[in-house]
């Protein structure tokens, strides 16, 4: 943990947050160790911390062992992250935000220069590229799981399945069988799927000319999701489950379920599953 961040408990609150906050705004994040968006969200927290020591305090609840300060404050969703002024929250967020989002929100307390971002982003490393650095940054810092994540995620993108597996079941459960750690399984079980099945094109051609043809349909939806087509990805998942619920043991429901893991498309996510339930009930 950044030295910026503090730990807090029900003894010190009052002079760590209440007190503090009239002096300078005091960011409280309440997590869980199992939380694995609390994880990712935990270096984003700690740049802010180092970078605006003086004018912003950030601490942390352990929501497990300081139940009493989570029910205080109406806890119900990790992270819950509270911004604090004089006493009383005035500002906060649930989930892993995006270090933008959060930059807007404490941006108006600490003065103008917290909202400065850098107006051009780093351009994005070709996937090899991409590979190469992340092994070079877990070689520097091979006990941050985190990274290990990524890497396995930039293995995926280039096709080495193999080490991405290896990597992910050597990871500890928290990080394995969290957020990230599932939706990589997933697209790992998904890229098994189509490994020897026709290109999209052909897939599309094959379904066009027998739509009841459910397995080349299925091949289809996965080829889609690889292809960054999500929507009509799910579509075909759903025409599974019109046809035939019996197929495969309700081949297109599961398949929807673990395409929900890795659609970054919160939105087309609720609307489909609102849609396969119509299917179900």
């Amino acid at each position: 943990m950044s030295s910026q961040i503090a730990d807090v408990t029900e003894l010190d609150f009052e002079q760590k947050v209440l007190l503090a906050s009239t002096q300078r705004p005091v960011l409280v994040d309440f997590w869980a160790p199992w939380c694995g968006p609390c994880r990712q969200l935990a270096p984003v927290l700690e740049r802010i911390a180092a970078e605006f020591a003086g004018r912003l305090d950030v601490v942390k609840v352990n929501t497990d062992e300081q139940m009493q300060l989570a029910a205080l404050f109406g806890i119900r969703s990790l992270p819950t992250v509270l911004l604090i002024r004089d006493g009383r929250p005035i500002d906060g967020f649930m989930g892993a935000q995006p270090e933008s989002v959060i930059r807007e929100l404490i941006a108006p307390h600490v003065g103008e220069a917290a909202a400065a971002v850098e107006s051009e982003p780093e351009p994005a490393l070709p996937p090899a590229d991409r590979v190469a650095d992340l092994r070079a940054r877990v070689a520097a810092e091979p006990d941050k799981g985190e990274l290990k994540l990524d890497l396995a995620e930039a293995l995926i993108e280039t096709g080495e399945t193999a080490e991405a597996t290896a990597i992910l079941d050597a990871l500890p459960p928290d990080l394995s069988e969290g957020d990230k750690g599932r939706r990589l399984r997933a697209l790992l079980d998904f890229g098994a799927i189509v490994r020897d099945a026709p290109p999209l094109d052909q897939l599309a051609r094959i379904v066009a000319d027998d739509p009841t043809n459910l397995r080349a349909r299925h091949h289809l939806g996965v080829r889609l999701l690889f292809a960054g087509q999500a929507a009509a990805a799910l579509e075909e998942f759903l025409e599974i489950m019109r046809r035939d619920r019996a197929f495969e043991d309700d081949l297109g429901r599961r398949t929807l379920i673990e395409a929900f893991r890795v659609v970054d498309d919160p939105d087309l996510v609720s609307a489909t599953r609102r849609r396969m339930s119509a299917l179900i009930f």
